[in-house]
């Protein structure tokens, strides 16, 4: 699986495909932007992304957005994990 950094994602964030995967309320917490699917809702509205777009996909640790990530690939999706996700984001100076 691919996997970007959370510093290589802060510096790139603006050129990515945002895709956060996490639940509303925690979205609302911090919005990152990007499209928004929450991981229980992915494979109903998988068709709302595009398979030739790489995702750069985000949750709260970076252990569901590695769950997403997989399903993603497995489905024909192109998709990459931050590595440690928000939180690891949020760390940085």
């Amino acid at each position: 699986m691919e996997s970007i950094s959370a510093n290589d994602f802060k510096e790139h964030l603006s050129a990515l495909s945002l895709l956060d995967i996490r639940t509303p309320r925690e979205r609302a917490d911090f919005d990152l932007g990007g499209i928004h699917i929450p991981l229980d809702d992915l494979l109903t509205r998988i068709q709302e992304l595009n398979p030739t777009i790489l995702y750069t996909v985000i949750c709260y640790n970076g252990t569901q957005s590695q769950i997403a990530c997989r399903l993603l690939t497995a489905k024909g999706y192109l998709a990459q994990n931050v590595t440690g996700g928000l939180e690891a984001y949020l760390s940085l100076p």
